[in-house]
């Protein structure tokens, strides 16, 4: 709802200009049994090998970037030219996980985990169990995979990855750089600052990495998260966690254009996963940013609770005011049909005909410079309080290949006459490397 919130002015998700046709290339190679993968993941998944599984998949994870094989499988190449994710059709779930590095760990640890996290991702990404999965070669020892998506597909999981900037300068003034990469840190990730109405919690903000994923089913994604902070247990902490269901956003023309918790229709604007023009000028890092994030992007997640019982005590006037678009159809107040650009010229009884602080109008790429941010959101509800009252919101995500561009329009907001029914509640920016390539690991340019 603020930068986030509505269908203008934000984008979709990653880049669909992936070579190749992954469902022939997944269907033309037999995929591995669970068993065939025994050995590849130590007990408690605590030492993956480069490489030990990488050349039995590598053939069936196809070399698009991000664009769903479709059919039965369900598979979504967690290989390509950049990160799956981010362009892909929005699925519907998200579990979203921030994780921390341990105190005392180094440079080694970091590329280890980088190295494992891409073993097991190409892994889950393809339906597939963690090493022996349920059951290990000794009853004695707890199994390789926790077990939940046992008889689940891939259900067109994705996983994103990103570094935090913390890695780079360090936690404190003067800091050592236990990770070595201090010097590469691009000029661009400038960490954001404090928002009007900001309400930001330490405990729901921030990360050294994050994990994004996304997939048709709940237990999918969760499952994922699961074993990923099982793999990084000794190097890395989750810190924490946000489950998200109903998109937010739609990044394919085939999706319809879903709705948010206040009841309107959101994303209809978004930048779509085929619009390669936008994507490169919005969305991926090109040539201006440092060679190991060619291909990347920036995720901005912010955490929105609604005061969802306020809202809904307001009129539909007040309420499509308030937004600049009609409920139901989702069309502007000037009209057109959903699709239609709003006439923010447009006068009724010599007043605008879209409010002046509407978050449609304050959101435009015309009051912002041009900027589009892709944006990729979904619905939480967290529960209740004590006094009735929804624990919900939205849990925001926009992709740009630069962080002021999410500044410019976020700061466009303050006087947004949303603003009285939202609290940002949690924040987070991580650089999302590029895709990553056949015997890679992701990241790995950033350490070469």
């Amino acid at each position: 709802m603020t930068a986030h919130a509505d269908a203008d002015g934000v984008v979709p998700d990653e880049g669909a200009t992936g070579a190749g046709d992954p469902e022939a290339s997944a269907s033309a190679t037999p995929r591995p049994s669970r068993r065939a993968l025994f050995g590849a993941f130590g007990a408690g998944a605590a030492g993956l090998t480069a490489g030990a599984i990488g050349g039995a998949l590598l053939a069936g994870s196809g070399s698009g970037s991000g664009t769903a094989s479709g059919g039965r499988s369900g598979i979504v190449p967690f290989r390509g030219e950049h990160q799956a994710g981010i362009v892909t059709p929005a699925q519907d779930r998200l579990h979203f996980a921030a994780f921390k590095m341990v105190d005392g760990a180094g440079r080694d640890e970091l590329v280890s985990l980088l190295r494992d996290w891409t073993e097991a991702a190409e892994i889950l990404t393809q339906g597939l169990a963690i090493g022996t999965g349920l059951e290990p070669s000794n009853a004695l020892l707890p199994p390789d995979d926790t077990g939940e998506a046992e008889g689940l597909n891939a259900g067109h999981l994705t996983l994103t990855i990103g570094l935090g900037r913390e890695l780079f300068t360090g936690r404190t003034e003067g800091a050592d750089d236990p990770f070595g990469i201090r010097h590469r840190l691009p000029d661009a990730f400038e960490p954001l600052p404090s928002f009007a109405f900001d309400l930001l919690e330490a405990a729901q903000s921030g990360g050294d990495l994050c994990v994004q994923a996304c997939a048709d089913d709940p237990q999918v994604a969760v499952h994922a998260i699961r074993n990923l902070t099982r793999i990084g247990m000794g190097r890395a902490r989750l810190a924490w966690s946000q489950l998200g269901f109903g998109r937010t956003a739609s990044t394919s023309r085939e999706q319809d254009t879903p709705r948010n918790l206040f009841g309107f229709k959101d994303g209809t604007m978004n930048i779509m996963s085929d619009e390669a023009a936008d994507l490169d000028a919005h969305v991926w890092v090109g040539d201006d940013g440092p060679e190991w994030l060619r291909g990347g992007s920036y995720l901005v997640a912010r955490k929105i609770l609604m005061t969802i019982e306020t809202w809904d005590r307001a009129s539909l006037d007040e309420q499509e005011r308030i937004i600049g678009r009609t409920k139901l159809v989702g069309e502007p107040l000037t009209g057109g049909g959903e699709f239609a650009d709003p006439d923010l010229a447009a006068l009724t009884g010599g007043e605008p005909a879209i409010d002046i602080a509407a978050h449609v109008r304050l959101a435009h790429p015309s009051q912002n410079d041009g900027i589009r941010l892709l944006r990729r959101g979904y619905n939480y509800v967290d529960g209740s309080n004590s006094l009735g009252q929804l624990g919900a919101g939205l849990f925001f995500i926009s992709f740009q290949k630069d962080p002021a561009a999410f500044v410019r329009v976020q700061q466009s907001l303050k006087p947004d006459l949303l603003n009285e029914y939202i609290r940002h509640i949690g924040s987070g920016l991580w650089a999302v490397p590029g895709g990553v390539g056949p015997g890679e690991f992701l990241g790995q340019r950033l350490f070469d």
